[in-house]
């Protein structure tokens, strides 16, 4: 057989080689593709319910982040006045300090008068000889 005759029966062989392996590995690309296919089909079928569940729920967000904005400034009007009243508390807790102070003082100068004015008029009476 000439050399051309063998080189052509090699070239026969390698194609039909390459086309025994080629066969199953397009088999394998058709069937890849089609489950890409389906798989893609669900994920368009799943992701429009849940892009719309999330875009209510940033409604809702937005809707709590407005009311949240809305009422900080009663948040912090209410703490502004509770410190006035602590610090008006802290005032008449003073007040009250005070006062209560005089009315010590004042109770301790009372009995003490009292005893001192006792002692005084028995003295005075003593001396004039009246008791």
């Amino acid at each position: 057989m000439p050399l051309a005759g063998i080189a052509l029966i090699i070239i026969a062989v390698a194609i039909c080689i390459l086309v025994l392996t080629l066969v199953p590995t397009l088999l394998t690309i058709k069937r890849t593709a089609a489950s890409v296919g389906e798989l893609a089909d669900m994920v368009k079928g799943e992701l429009r319910p849940t892009l719309q569940e999330l875009t209510s729920v940033l409604g809702e967000l937005k809707t709590v982040g407005g009311g949240v904005a809305e009422h900080t400034d009663d948040v912090r009007r209410f703490m502004s006045a509770l410190g006035e009243t602590g610090g008006n508390l802290h005032s008449i807790n003073r007040a009250v300090g005070v006062v209560s102070t005089v009315v010590n003082t004042s109770s301790a100068w009372t009995t003490g008068a009292k005893v001192a004015g006792k002692y005084i008029l028995e003295q005075y009476l003593k001396k004039r000889g009246g008791m």
